[in-house]
């Protein structure tokens, strides 16, 4: 049967744009009929969030109404109602858990036998219609034809759309990526510090299915990075890890996901839902570096080639090592606000897996001492002591562990316990696997556990003798160590490169969101004498930096700080200062006619000089995106960092006054000023 995804990695088309223009997004996201494993999956994950979302409204109302009646005959019949709402939640809940910890779809389709990883699926949205507000805003606030944009609105949505579906690969993550980034453009045109744009943004719950609404663009772009990371544990966990390439490959993946989480976790604060909380994202870190540990452990397993002493140590400290990040991990998920969310087949894997593991390290040890045997080289013998010397965390005073390399019995007690610890771990770990309905259901993780069972029996039959009667001694524990520490690596956003949608509307240090400006002014210039009589700086757009009092620009209304936002009927928003002179300078008899702006406030520079905090945490997620973004010189760099939006303004931040307008600062500007 195969698991694989309706759109294989070649089936998406991965172009970027090369030549700074915005010619539209071209990559899509997989078809949402596709019947492969996975759509269906997240389609029967999508019935169930709209199921629960219904019930929960119907529960709101029913405790709405039993609070506010008065009738005891009304009150009963709502409680009754209400216990049927709630046990029909509860039903749901169940089912949402169970798809939700339906690993195997998301598992290699590879005969090999390996340990399941545990993968995360991604969050579900509603669809969102941006077409209304936008349009409102770019005639209110930009004064343009709304109808102009239509085009960019519906690619706008389209990439929402896509972003839905992303398939399980490269594509599927640059998809989101690109759409991520977008979102730094769109906050920039449309969300003015004051007021929302009034989109709702509705995401469920990855794992409990309960939604959420909010209006700021913060959980909109939280939910894209969620999902990020989610579609990277599903990359892991599809990964052929029989060979060292699909291992690399995993381990890639589950460090990109902790990345993602990490980012999400110390970025964005006061999550609306409980999968991107604190706690949580904590857990999920924690619960991909285990996974990442557990597949360095693989690929140690087959790039040791030898039986010798210190190879089977050095395998058995890297299992003790899976095992305790995965102890770790367990602790976690049993914290008082985890205990009820993580579903209880995850709860169990973990700890499934922290006890195979530590059984697979006594087992390791075991091979390590019986089958070891010493040699006529000194230097590998004193080697093998140096490395024993330093494996167990107690070390046993009698006998020494000098005494027991240098006797074949003392080794093989001391293996005999190893492996008795082995099987015991091994029993646990099958027992905790067999109390779990869905864990049951995996035959592959049956079949590895019955198998390092069945070895490490056989392995402590070989060494049980007849005439063995001295009590077995206990083990001492091992000491865990990995040469290969985990990275977690952040997400890289510049690897999308992508252009501002909007871009048509202007610069966006000039029109943007937080900028406010007057209508846009005519204004005829005729050639005098002495020039046009006005002195232009700075580029995209050109500034007028001066007006000669009594000249030709100051008789035709034209003011200190306006912006030459076109010049006879030809845009140039984005036109250099060069261009700008020559179109002057082009200019026929009958003069030249310019429109033009004046720039009223500009919020942006607040920002810029960090007086505007919208939570106490830093504001390094948005200038981080901006400079990845190659955002414009003056551009708003507003930050994303909390859900919800609070206003708090130090300051005015302002250049001085030019005439009665407001203006940037000119300090940094390498363009030279000219008069014409």
């Amino acid at each position: 049967m195969s698991l694989s995804d309706g759109a294989s990695d070649d089936d998406l088309p991965l172009t970027l744009p090369t030549d700074g223009s915005h010619s539209g997004s071209i990559r899509k996201g997989c078809d949402p009929f596709a019947q492969t494993q996975r759509s269906k999956l997240q389609h029967r994950r999508a019935r169930i969030n709209q199921q629960i979302n219904k019930e929960m409204r119907m529960r709101a109302g029913a405790e709405n109404l039993f609070r506010a009646t008065s009738n005891n005959k009304v009150k009963e019949t709502v409680a009754l109602e209400l216990s049927f709402v709630n046990s029909n939640l509860q039903l749901l809940k169940e089912e949402l858990e169970e798809l939700n910890s339906n690993m195997e779809v998301y598992q290699t389709d590879s005969e090999a036998i390996n340990v399941p990883m545990i993968p995360l699926g991604l969050k579900e949205t509603k669809e969102v219609d941006f077409t209304v507000s936008i349009q409102d805003f770019i005639c209110e606030h930009y004064g343009e034809d709304s109808s102009l944009y239509d085009k960019e609105i519906k690619e706008l949505m389209e990439l929402r759309q896509a972003m839905r579906t992303p398939s399980r690969n490269q594509a599927g993550l640059e998809l989101l990526m690109e759409y991520y980034n977008q979102l730094y453009y769109l906050d920039q045109r449309f969300f003015p510090l004051h007021r929302n744009l009034g989109v709702h943004f509705h995401w469920y719950d990855s794992l409990t299915g309960v939604p959420s609404c909010q209006r700021t663009l913060a959980f909109e772009k939280g939910s894209v990075l969620f999902n990020i990371g989610a579609l990277y544990t599903q990359i892991g966990a599809r990964q052929d890890r029989s060979a060292t390439a699909g291992i690399d490959k995993a381990i890639d993946a589950f460090q990109r996901a902790a990345g993602s989480f990490n980012y999400l976790k110390e970025n964005f604060s006061n999550a609306p839902s409980l999968d991107m909380s604190c706690p949580s994202l904590c857990m999920l870190v924690r619960l991909m570096v285990a996974q990442v540990q557990e597949c360095v452990f693989e690929r140690v397993i087959l790039t040791t080639k030898d039986t010798h002493f210190t190879s089977q140590l050095h395998l058995a400290q890297e299992a003790a090592r899976v095992s305790d990040v995965y102890l770790l991990v367990q602790q976690t998920m049993a914290q008082p606000l985890m205990k009820d969310y993580v579903p209880f087949s995850w709860a169990s894997m973990v700890q499934v897996k922290s006890e195979h593991f530590r059984a697979l390290s006594h087992y390791y040890t075991a091979v390590a001492l019986c089958d070891h045997t010493l040699s006529a080289d000194e230097e590998a013998d004193e080697e093998a002591e140096k490395a024993f010397l330093h494996f167990y965390i107690n070390v046993p005073a009698e006998p020494t562990l000098i005494q027991v390399l240098q006797d074949p019995e003392k080794r093989r007690k001391l293996g005999k316990a190893h492996l008795r610890r082995a099987v015991i771990r091994h029993e646990e770990a099958m027992r905790v696997h067999s109390l779990c309905k869905i864990l049951r259901k995996m035959d592959i993780l049956q079949d590895v556990l019955s198998l390092a069972h069945k070895r490490s029996l056989d392995k402590y039959s070989e060494l049980d003798r007849e005439d063995d009667f001295d009590e077995t001694a206990e083990a001492p524990e091992i000491q865990s160590e990995t040469h290969i520490k985990p990275d977690i690596t952040p997400p890289n956003f510049s690897t999308v490169h992508v252009t501002d949608i909007f871009q048509r509307l202007g610069p966006l240090s000039v029109f943007c969101a937080r900028s406010r400006w007057g209508p846009v002014r005519v204004i005829c210039l005729l050639r005098g004498e002495g020039g046009l009589g006005l002195t232009l700086r700075g580029d995209s757009p050109v500034l007028v930096a001066g007006v000669v009092p009594g000249g030709c620009a100051a008789e035709a209304g034209l003011r200190e700080g306006d912006y030459i936002v076109a010049v006879d009927g030809e845009d140039c928003k984005w036109s250099k200062h060069s261009e700008v002179v020559q179109m002057l300078k082009n200019c026929s008899e009958r003069g030249v006619e310019l429109s033009v702006i004046t720039l009223h406030s500009h919020d942006a520079q607040q920002v810029d000089r960090r007086t505007l905090m919208l939570s106490n945490s830093s504001d390094k997620e948005n200038t981080r995106q901006q400079r990845l973004l190659g955002a414009a010189k003056g551009q708003s760099s507003a930050s994303l960092l909390n859900w919800n939006r609070k206003k708090k303004r130090e300051g005015s931040g302002l250049s001085k006054r030019l005439g009665s307008t407001f203006s940037l600062s000119f300090g940094s500007l390498r363009d030279t000023e000219a008069m014409y």
